[in-house]
């Protein structure tokens, strides 16, 4: 049994983590400023954690919460590629300066080891698919920079303190928990609450652009698998977390559609600035690596998505 810190631990991402880890019998610890994650997402297991009610920005509540603890993940962020084009500080200082703080805590405290959710968002637009995590990175947004600049302090931090971090690329995550009513929330999230409700989702483009969607079951276990790796192997790289797969928007509006018994056609708007057109993963380097595959498809991930939210939001 482990002391585990998960920074954002009642997010979409690190609420699974909380729960995962509570089933193997670990002992969790969560840092949030609850500015996007939601106590509901907690409430089930509240009695099995500890919680420490704080911002990332916080050097002082960081490092007094990284006191005692075997292990991290750190998912904290202040997500949202459209969130930090519309206000980038407020990204830049959460999603960098919470970094380091967390770097900062962990290497006081003596952490064995950090696991960091990174972003695909940091490969852009280039040419080349699928990413292979030997491409140079060309981000287009702050957010990607944010998060592409926390993959490099990790890496630092292994060079030069010894501090054990493995960065994960996530790759277009969806499931349960996933905030669906936010200006900022994920595109699968947005558009079964949507369809639910009788309104007709707005895909940006021309809805050809592709996705690897993920569902957030395979995250958590590649996070389990991350934290768990020999050294040898994990520490100091990084790692594209996906299935390997690419789907439309259009392809993925017409299944939630028949899912939901929806039938109306998608609103077409403009793309959106510092949106990646297309994303497709290589993920061998985690399977040989940490034995990452993914456990739940696509469409398997879609019913599933589809049936938590009709349970939670029926009516």
């Amino acid at each position: 049994m482990a002391n585990y810190l998960i920074t954002g631990g009642a997010g979409f991402i690190g609420s699974h983590l909380v729960h995962a880890l509570l089933e193997r019998g670990d002992q969790v610890r969560v840092l949030d400023n609850f500015e996007t994650g939601l106590r509901q997402n907690l409430d089930p297991v509240s009695d099995g954690i500890e919680l420490r009610e704080a911002d990332l920005a916080d050097a002082d509540a960081v490092r007094s919460a990284c006191e005692g603890i075997d292990y991290i993940f750190h998912e904290g962020a202040l997500p949202s590629v459209p969130r930090s084009v519309k206000q980038p500080r407020p990204s830049h200082e959460a999603n960098i300066g919470g970094t380091f703080n967390v770097l900062e805590g962990a290497r006081l405290a003596g952490v064995k080891r950090v696991v960091y959710a990174a972003s695909s968002s940091a490969y852009g637009n280039q040419p080349g698919f699928p990413r292979v995590e030997t491409m140079a990175p060309q981000p287009l947004s702050p957010y990607a920079v944010q998060k592409l600049t926390g993959e490099l302090y990790m890496q630092a931090y292994w060079r030069v303190y010894g501090l054990e971090t493995v960065c994960l690329r996530y790759f277009n995550i969806f499931g349960a928990r996933q905030v669906p009513d936010s200006p900022y929330s994920g595109v699968m999230a947005r558009f079964i609450l949507m369809m639910m409700r009788g309104e007709t989702p707005t895909i940006f483009g021309d809805g050809e652009q592709g996705r690897d969607f993920t569902h957030v079951d395979n995250v958590v276990s590649a996070n389990l698998l991350a934290v768990e790796a020999p050294a040898h192997l994990a520490a100091g790289r990084v790692f594209n977390i996906a299935c390997g797969e690419r789907h439309t928007l259009n392809e993925t509006y017409a299944l939630l559609a028949t899912l939901l018994g929806f039938e109306h056609p998608p609103i077409h708007g403009p793309e959106r600035e510092g949106d990646v057109r297309d994303s497709l993963a290589d993920i061998s380097a985690a399977f040989a690596a940490l034995g990452y595959a993914p456990r739940i498809g696509f469409e398997e991930g879609l019913r599933r998505t589809v049936a938590w939210y009709r349970e939670e939001f029926a009516g």
